[in-house]
């Protein structure tokens, strides 16, 4: 007895490795030689970084951090470094969180047919607050501010308003518009939709993108006191231009304790928002 013959396959075969049509074809291999042209044009003296006297003269550096200092006014010092920078990071990204929800209503299309008149000079707005990193925005903001934890918040706060606000607009932008559209078929004005409708949806997402962003003023806060903005960037500054390895070890030791702290709670708070 003849059985029928099988049936063709259901599955076909995978695609060429690389084709002239695939966009993504052509931009991996233009990426691909932008990093082989890095390494080309870039003086990186990997011999001389691995050899044996690079590591010898790392490891007496290292040496010179041991012990650290843990001297009971030392210490209270770094406390109070390390609450200056959490509060900096923390005042910063509160108003960046308020100042980027402001800037990312005229910078949303909120319905299909909005005219949005606002939204391409708005993002521009953004692109340039988020386009200078935090030290430059404290270099600048010395000259007004002073010296001192101020400028380091007002920092934290102008180019995480930018980050925040574009992806603000974003998350109202994806918002389903369902619950939106219902209500204008109501007659519901635009304001109450917003606060009824799109804002219930993308709160989340909203405090997710705020959390994950303390997170990264944190580490941000510790190193603006390089430039003078407080906290314990500035102590770490201090100390290390003294050469007191000692004391720089305890700063970096409490910069990594907090900054794992954070993280963790933060993770911990987008995880239970975003169930």
């Amino acid at each position: 007895m003849k059985h029928p013959p099988a049936a063709n396959p259901p599955y076909k075969l995978p695609p060429r490795l690389f084709s002239a049509r695939c966009n993504a074809c052509w931009f991996t291999a233009a990426l691909i030689a932008l990093v082989i042209a890095s390494f080309w044009s870039l003086d990186l003296q990997w011999g001389q970084f691995f050899s044996r006297e690079a590591a010898q003269s790392m490891g007496r550096f290292v040496a010179e951090f041991f012990p650290p200092d843990t001297s009971r006014d030392f210490l209270n010092k770094v406390a109070i470094g390390a609450w200056e920078t959490l509060a900096m990071s923390a005042l910063g990204t509160a108003l960046a969180a308020v100042a980027g929800l402001a800037l990312a209503l005229p910078a949303s299309r909120l319905f299909d047919g909005d005219s949005a008149w606002a939204r391409t000079p708005t993002r521009l707005v953004l692109n340039a607050l988020r386009s200078i990193p935090e030290l430059v925005w404290a270099a600048l903001l010395l000259i007004s501010a002073g010296l001192g934890p101020f400028a380091g918040t007002l920092a934290l706060a102008f180019h995480t308003t930018g980050v925040l606000g574009r992806l603000f607009a974003e998350a109202i932008e994806n918002a389903p518009p369902g619950p939106g559209t219902a209500l204008r078929a109501h007659g519901v004005g635009n304001v109450r939709v917003f606060l009824y409708a799109t804002l219930p949806q993308v709160l989340p997402q909203l405090m997710s993108y705020t959390l994950y962003r303390w997170e990264n003023n944190i580490r941000a806060a510790a190193v603006l006191g390089v430039v003078g903005a407080g906290g314990l960037g500035q102590l770490l500054a201090f100390h290390m231009g003294l050469f007191q390895m000692n004391k720089t070890a305890t700063i970096l030791g409490a910069m990594l304790l907090m900054v794992a702290v954070v993280d963790a709670t933060s993770h911990g708070a987008r995880r239970w928002l975003t169930r």
